[in-house]
């Protein structure tokens, strides 16, 4: 692979997933072409004049697909236009969960590199673009749920009188839950944190919030950090449990998601019937379903006063830092890329994100999802 086109994401997404620092570093240190879609960058502050001078090509989206090996781009764009074979797709395109998209890049005979799937491994982590979004997420489910919350978060102490501090419920202690629960100690809230995996109760007790436990989960350590599917009398449990802490609670933020699977329903309606007017719930795991039996995908909703925020991409409303970080991502697994020479064969990162080679589903994971679906 020679040449990388950067492509103009659609009108709902303001990041690009190469900014023009890191074009510079591909055109320098891997020497390859760079071809970037005219305007690509601009909604994340980062000019066309800022990609030609760092070396790039300023094109347009037919000339990205006639000219470059390797179309780069955080969503799914393609739509079957008609590309030379050999090339490859390089995106964020959740593509366990959303099947459907599966079938437009077996009609021609392309190669697709799904970054999401990358492997959690120490080598792979520069690549970790879930990590990275995640991380700035939870960061900023805990300022957007500040704002909209009718209170303050730290004890206010006046000549007026005393502000109690608000008590935050985070679901979910992955990258997300955990920044969200770093953010809301250090504005000076109460926290407590739910998490399925008993491993995840030591990094929320050392961030100093309160770990909630509900015994007989289970737990595989195979999963790559991620939770999996409780048993029916686990997930029992588990929502009287949240129920009890949700009354409790001036806002929740809920991270909880199982790859490739509907996220779990962790918040019943009659458990945001049970919360305090002025109260606000952040649902970043919308994409899949939600935790919140209410929530709206992409929408922020009302329901008895309490406020429902429905975002999977909340890092998308910080473009520069998110375009920052994925760029950072993307140059990894490039370079590493090139140095396979594009052969997964016995490279686990590249087997483990390479969904489709030359028009062929080949994960063994994903078929195998795709035969009990």
């Amino acid at each position: 692979m020679q040449s990388l086109g950067i492509f103009k994401e659609p009108a709902n997404e303001s990041r690009v997933s190469v900014i023009p620092d890191t074009v510079k570093r591909i055109t320098q240190n891997l020497n390859m072409e760079v071809w970037v879609e005219e305007g690509a960058g601009v909604r994340a502050g980062f000019t066309n004049k800022a990609y030609e001078e760092a070396g790039a090509k300023i094109v347009s989206n037919s000339n990205i697909f006639k000219n470059s090996e390797g179309l780069l781009s955080i969503n799914h764009l393609y739509r079957g236009e008609e590309v030379e074979d050999g090339k490859s797709f390089i995106g964020i395109y959740n593509l366990m969960y959303h099947r459907q998209r599966i079938s437009t890049y077996q009609k021609s005979n392309l190669s697709v590199f799904s970054l999401d799937m990358v492997p959690r491994t120490t080598k792979a982590q520069s690549m970790d673009v879930l990590s990275s979004m995640a991380s700035l997420s939870g960061y900023k489910a805990v300022i957007k749920s500040a704002e909209l919350y009718g209170s303050v978060l730290p004890m206010f102490t006046t000549a007026a009188g005393t502000l109690k501090p608000a008590k935050v419920l985070v679901l979910g202690a992955g990258v997300a839950g955990l920044q969200a629960i770093a953010t809301a100690k250090r504005l000076g809230a109460i926290v407590e944190a739910f998490d399925v995996r008993r491993a995840a109760g030591e990094e929320v007790r050392s961030l100093g919030a309160k770990f909630i436990e509900v015994p007989g989960y289970t737990e595989n350590t195979s999963a790559g950090g991620y939770a999996v599917e409780q048993s029916p009398e686990y997930l029992k449990k588990q929502k009287e449990l949240i129920h009890e802490h949700i009354s409790n609670a001036s806002i929740v933020i809920s991270t909880a998601n199982i790859p490739g699977r509907k996220a779990p329903l962790l918040i019943e309606q009659a458990s945001v019937e049970c919360m305090q007017p002025g109260s606000v719930i952040v649902d970043l795991a919308s994409e899949q379903g939600g935790n919140c039996a209410l929530t709206q995908d992409e929408r922020m909703i009302e329901h008895n006063g309490v406020k429902i925020i429905g975002s999977s991409y909340l890092a998308k409303e910080m473009p520069m830092a998110s375009s920052q970080m994925l760029s950072a991502n993307y140059f990894s697994f490039i370079k590493h890329l090139k140095q396979q020479n594009g052969n997964a064969a016995n490279d686990p990162i590249l087997q483990g994100c390479k969904v489709i080679e030359n028009g062929e589903l080949i994960h063994p994971a994903f078929i195998k999802n795709l035969t009990s679906a």
